[in-house]
């Protein structure tokens, strides 16, 4: 009786690609993007570093990539708040995308990943992917609540502070001015 043994299944490059995305958020949220090496992000996606640069040209590219990447995220999770929406009222539309951002931003490899975004923004092709980031979430949020300019102002003014208090991990302070801006 022979056994029959079950064909290994090659990843396609996308498939590939897709992985060192996730393994490079993890790696790039750690140190950022100065401190974090493509020998570092390669070795974690138990991939070549060659192969790494098949895949994405240099480091930048990576980065951009999985800002990118992040940003992608972010726009479904404010897509499942606004379907989950009670009513198609702005106010109820926007406060159905905040608390299912308040959830999603828990993953603080990719919160502190859009921090660090923000940070090399001096660098020409972060900075810009930072913003399109940014502009993308805007109109989108425009597009599915039909909220007004100072609506959209306070839902991402709102969002911005609990990315930075959930950064800082400020609820785990107890504290006057922790439970001021966390409340």
């Amino acid at each position: 009786m022979s056994a029959i043994s079950p064909q290994r299944r090659l990843s396609t490059a996308e498939e590939r690609r897709e992985t060192v995305l996730r393994t490079a958020i993890q790696a790039f949220a750690a140190r950022g993007y100065y401190g974090t090496t493509t020998t570092e992000v390669a070795k974690a996606a138990g991939i070549s570093q060659a192969y790494l640069y098949r895949l994405f040209p240099d480091k930048e590219a990576l980065f951009v990539a999985v800002v990118d990447h992040c940003s992608a995220r972010i726009r479904e999770c404010h897509a499942e708040g606004a379907a989950g929406a009670s009513s198609a009222d702005p106010a109820a539309v926007l406060e159905a995308m905040a608390a299912a951002y308040e959830g999603f931003i828990e993953d603080r490899d990719l919160l502190r990943v859009l921090l660090h975004a923000s940070c090399a923004a001096s660098e020409a092709a972060i900075g810009e992917a930072i913003r399109t980031c940014y502009a993308r979430q805007v109109e989108y949020v425009r597009a599915a609540s039909g909220a007004s300019d100072a609506q959209i102002r306070a839902f991402f003014a709102r969002g911005l502070l609990g990315n930075v208090m959930t950064g800082i991990d400020a609820g785990s302070v107890d504290a006057p001015w922790a439970r001021t801006l966390t409340g």
